[in-house]
């Protein structure tokens, strides 16, 4: 079902049940799944892809070029997965050449009103980001992150699983899984607390995050030390591991800690 006023290309991929509103711009690149919903005034461009039973709604930009000065029209992609709700004027780029070459965003997201992800982004699934908040190119976010309105995730960060992040904060460092940053600049202020307990963490395996959050940023010894000493103590706990393997693995920025009194 496509609108009389919308243009669409010829070229593009439309899947079965596709409704596509009043004054929409679809290229010739584009691939949107079955049952996507396209509201008015909707621009989709370059080579994107935009998975099944996807809202899209009005003068949301899919698929511009990347806000990058090296980008010399390459045809790099943007690729969005299935059953993710995009509200009004959401902005989702291309990624590079300089880059990973796509941006990349899962499935069951709720991107709120003016979010925007820049260049060769890894989004998960799950992914909450609430009125105008923003990703710098580069920058991975895991699955059930939510960030706050107004907030702002630095180039190539990295932000873990099941990870909070405040309303207005500017989060210029790692945010380790469960972790909970407000702030501007961020720092951590514990876990994700009411995250955990709304998607069903056991009692035991919240108790484990807490004692093992303490071990390791607590002020005695070293950081090294303190992450040694964590990673035996709690080498039973998934979760645990979970942040040890995030600190551990090979990242541009440093790691985003608690705020230390003066």
């Amino acid at each position: 079902m496509v609108h009389p006023t919308a243009i669409v290309d010829p070229a593009a991929e439309l899947g079965e049940g596709v409704h596509i509103g009043p004054y929409c711009i679809i290229g010739a690149n584009v691939s949107l799944g079955a049952g996507v919903s396209v509201a008015s005034h909707v621009v989709i461009e370059g080579h994107t892809v935009v998975g099944r039973a996807c809202v899209i709604h009005p003068f949301a930009v899919l698929g511009g070029s990347p806000q990058h000065a090296g980008h010399r029209g390459e045809p790099t992609r943007l690729v969005i997965g299935s059953e993710n709700v995009i509200r009004e004027h959401v902005t989702m780029h291309r990624g590079t050449v300089m880059g990973r070459g796509v941006t990349t965003v899962g499935s069951q997201g709720l991107f709120m009103v003016g979010v925007h992800i820049a260049h060769d982004c890894e989004v998960g699934d799950h992914v909450t980001m609430v009125n105008n908040a923003t990703l710098g190119g580069h920058v991975t976010v895991e699955d059930h992150v939510i960030m706050g309105g107004l907030s702002a995730a630095h180039q190539y960060i990295r932000i873990g699983r099941h990870a909070f992040v405040g309303g207005m904060a500017g989060v210029n460092h790692d945010v380790i899984p469960f972790g909970n940053v407000w702030g501007n600049h961020a720092h951590l202020e514990g876990l994700n607390l009411v995250g955990l307990k709304r998607r069903g963490f056991s009692r035991e395996s919240i108790n484990k995050l807490r004692a093992a959050y303490r071990l390791l940023f607590a002020e005695e010894g070293t950081f090294q030390e303190r992450l040694e000493d964590t990673a035996v103590a709690f080498a039973g706990s998934p979760e645990v591991k979970e942040i040890i393997d995030f600190i551990r693995a090979d990242s541009n920025r440093p790691l985003t800690t608690p705020k230390r009194e003066i």
